[in-house]
C-alpha cells in the first residue's frame, strides 16, 4: 500500500499524522497537532470533525460547506506555535489556497483551549496575507 503524504505538510504518512485525530482514534496533544488535523480536515473537507474541535462558544451552525466554488487547498506553513499556560495556547500559520484557479492566502493567529484533556479551536485573528508575498 503506497503512502498518502498528510496534507498538513508535515512529511508524514496521513495514517500516522493527522489521520488518528480525523478518525477519532486519537486525540490531538497540542494545539499546533489540533491545528494541523483541522487543516487536513477543511483539505478533506470533514465537516464533522471541524465542528467537534470547535469550541461551542464560537462554533459555526452547519453547514460549513455551503458555498460554491469551494477553496483548493494547497499548503500550510506552521509559523509559530505558543503555549501561554497549561488549557491556552496559539498557533500562527499561512495557509494556502486557490479558488477558480486564482491563488489566495490565509494568515491568522489562532487560539486554542483544552478542556477535558482535549484542545478545541477558539477563534482566530486574521492577517494581511498580502504582506506575505
Amino acid at each position: 500500500m503506497k503512502p498518502t503524504p498528510c496534507p498538513c505538510g508535515s512529511g508524514k504518512d496521513f495514517s500516522a499524522c493527522c489521520g488518528p485525530a480525523i478518525d477519532g482514534t486519537l486525540s490531538p496533544q497540542t494545539a499546533e497537532a489540533l491545528m494541523r488535523s483541522r487543516y487536513s480536515a477543511y483539505v478533506l473537507e470533514n465537516e464533522a470533525y471541524l465542528l467537534a474541535t470547535w469550541h461551542v462558544s464560537t462554533r459555526p451552525a452547519p453547514p460549513l460547506f455551503d458555498t460554491a466554488p469551494l477553496p483548493k487547498w494547497i499548503g500550510l506553513q506552521v509559523r509559530a506555535h505558543r503555549q501561554t499556560d497549561e488549557t491556552h495556547a496559539e498557533v500562527e500559520f499561512l495557509a494556502r489556497y486557490k479558488v477558480g484557479g486564482r491563488a489566495h492566502r490565509l494568515h491568522e493567529t489562532s487560539r486554542f483551549v483544552r478542556e477535558d484533556g482535549r484542545w478545541l479551536y477558539l477563534d482566530g485573528d486574521m492577517h494581511d496575507a498580502d504582506k506575505d508575498r
